[in-house]
């Protein structure tokens, strides 16, 4: 077994794989079998380097020093030479003015040297986004080896150029000096731009690439309007397919398109009142933060105290179940408007505005994932208010007209078991969401995803049809179930919303203060970025505790249907899909993210949802 030549801690210099520059790093394990060090630089990137990738700074320091003792020795030798005894004394003022003149250019050599460094250190600077193991496959930096190539190959002609003018001309060496250094710096960083621009594009496409996501721009409207057709059949059976289709004229209606815009600007109007706390969102790309007014649990209860005027003036609500498929049309084609628009919009916004994953440069696949991160009419954020406002709020009000619709349906003077339970269970649902509101701010739909076709249809189509699609689904098909029944799904429910709800905020106060004195039973792995990953506790338990809250909870909604039809289980399966999908992009991005840390986490909890199965 070889040698082991660098100890744990020793601070060495390593080079930065794909290029040719060493950084400063220290020594923080080694391995024996692959004979790998695990080195962490200064902005706290851990790679695994080779050996022979890794120098001492002794050597380094004795390399300085020895070109440091013998250039005054040459300089001194040159000075010796130039100045002949027999020369004339204005040959001697001639030698000493090209001496100054040599030194100016060595001078010059040197800035456009470091200029040129400038833009090295920028191409090969250690990131949170690089944090791999180094195994020598080809990467992202030997591709900016490339890119300084042909920097350099476009710079060196014009700075030739330029030097040749220089001796020609009658101007002061110190203002063409200048100007060349203002040219040369803005070419530089002209050509960084380009590589940024270059390097920002989407890579990985997701839902299946560009034909995936063209096939859902269809598919997902096609989904809500069978479920709804479905449960309108008397018997919503899977083997009663396709149900009846209605006539193309029934599925429009002017008053109902209207009545979905009113209800849209009131939310909006909710949301511009000064009212609430401002806070700031993550930081993004170019530094900068937003600003959020965090005022969705008031526009709650200024919904709500609209919708009981409305009752007390006897506007019966069951309208919204009598014209349900007419409303979910008006709702897709506003969201399809509105898409269009995102998308027109955001080809004239700034790169550093652009969405991380809805920048592939395929129209279809932009269009779907979004792409702008955060559309904005003035502080208006358009992303953030379809996320919680119209949609989640709707789906509250939904429920309520299904209550409603089935009290007159059946005759009724009081709403089914069953009924009751979906509404309650959802509503306290919807209710934590908006007093929790500043959460979502740290979510992947906020800080990753575009405002695209995906989020606009989500937010305003697929979360108030298809999550209300138990209540919906019960105004035709009553089910009757007993009080100890109704206990046990309700302990179920809770028990979820538990789960749910103590994972979110143990992970939210961790984020906020680890140092919390209440946190201190918590244990932790640091990562290179300095924050730590959570392995006891929820997070201890399974890597996505509040994914397992979330289908537990789909499933307490879902029982009070009976077990008559799949359908109203729909929305469990669906939910399992989505969690999956959700959890493997965030395995993908923490991996990305938090390298080698992410790896033990992974070992130590190794469970992603399912504790024992998945």
């Amino acid at each position: 077994m070889p040698n082991r030549r660098f100890a744990d801690g020793e601070v060495v210099m390593g080079r930065w794989p794909g290029s040719v520059l060493y950084y400063e790093v220290q020594v923080t394990s080694y391995d024996d079998v692959s004979h790998l060090y695990t080195v962490k630089y200064k902005d706290g990137t851990e790679l695994a380097l080779k050996e022979s990738d890794i120098r001492s700074q002794s050597s380094f320091k004795h390399r300085k020093s020895q070109s440091s003792s013998s250039s005054p020795s040459r300089r001194s030798t040159s000075r010796s030479r130039s100045r002949s005894p027999g020369r004339p004394a204005k040959g001697r003022r001639r030698s000493s003015s090209q001496s100054r003149e040599h030194k100016d250019d060595k001078k010059k050599t040197i800035q456009e040297t470091n200029l040129a460094l400038l833009v090295l250190g920028f191409l090969f600077k250690p990131s949170e986004n690089n944090t791999r193991r180094y195994n020598g496959e080809p990467d992202s930096t030997e591709r900016n080896d490339t890119s300084c190539m042909i920097l350099e190959q476009k710079l060196k002609p014009d700075l030739e150029i330029e030097r040749v003018l220089e001796q020609y001309s009658l101007r002061s060496r110190e203002e063409e000096k200048k100007k060349e250094e203002i040219y040369s710096e803005k070419k530089i960083f002209e050509t960084i731009k380009t590589i940024e621009k270059a390097s920002s594009k989407t890579k990985e496409l997701e839902f299946g690439g560009r034909i995936g996501t063209f096939m859902l721009i269809f598919f997902l409207p096609a989904t809500v309007f069978y479920l709804l057709l479905m449960c309108k059949q008397d018997d919503p059976s899977l083997m009663n397919f396709p149900p009846p289709l209605p006539a193309l004229e029934s599925l429009w209606e002017a008053r109902v398109f209207g009545v979905f815009l009113l209800w849209f600007f009131l939310q909006a109007l909710f949301s511009l009142l000064p009212i609430g706390k401002v806070v700031e969102g993550l930081p993004l790309s170019n530094g900068r933060k937003l600003q959020y007014r965090i005022n969705g649990f008031y526009a709650f209860i200024l919904t709500a105290a609209a919708i009981g005027t409305l009752l007390y003036f006897q506007i019966e609500l069951h309208y919204l179940y009598d014209h349900f498929m007419q409303f979910a049309v008006s709702a897709a084609a506003f969201s399809m408007v509105l898409s269009i628009y995102l998308y027109i919009r955001s080809l004239k916004a700034p790169e550093e505005e652009l969405a991380p994953g809805g920048n592939s440069g395929y129209l279809v696949y932009d269009f779907f994932t979004g792409h702008e991160l955060n559309p904005r009419i003035g502080s208006f954020d358009l992303k953030y208010f379809c996320e919680l406002r119209p949609g989640l709020i709707g789906w509250v009000v939904i429920n309520l007209a299904m209550l409603l619709a089935e009290m007159k349906i059946h005759n009724q003077s009081m709403p089914s078991l069953s009924m009751i339970l979906v509404n309650s269970f959802q509503l306290l649902y919807v209710v934590d969401a908006l007093w929790n509101e500043e959460a979502i701010l740290t979510t992947m739909d906020i800080t990753h995803d575009g405002f695209g076709f995906m989020l606009a249809f989500g937010d305003l189509v697929w979360v108030p049809f298809v999550y209300s699609l138990q209540a919906f689904y019960l105004v035709g098909h009553p089910t009757v179930i007993s009080w100890p029944v109704a206990a046990a799904i309700t302990i179920l429910n809770c028990i979820g919303y538990y789960i749910f709800r103590s994972a979110n905020s143990q992970k939210n106060n961790f984020r906020r203060n680890p140092a919390d004195p209440k946190l201190a039973y918590l244990k932790f792995i640091p990562t290179a970025t300095g924050k730590g990953l959570l392995v006891t506790g929820w997070w201890g338990f399974v890597r996505h505790p509040n994914y397992l809250g979330d289908i537990i909870m789909a499933l307490a909604w879902s029982l009070p249907c009976g077990f008559n039809h799949i359908l109203p289980y729909f929305y469990v399966i669906y939910f399992i899909c989505l969690l999956i999908h959700r959890e493997a992009r965030d395995e993908h991005h923490c991996k990305q993210k938090y390298g080698l840390a992410w790896e033990r986490y992974c070992q130590r909890v190794p469970y992603r949802i399912f504790p024992y199965i998945y």
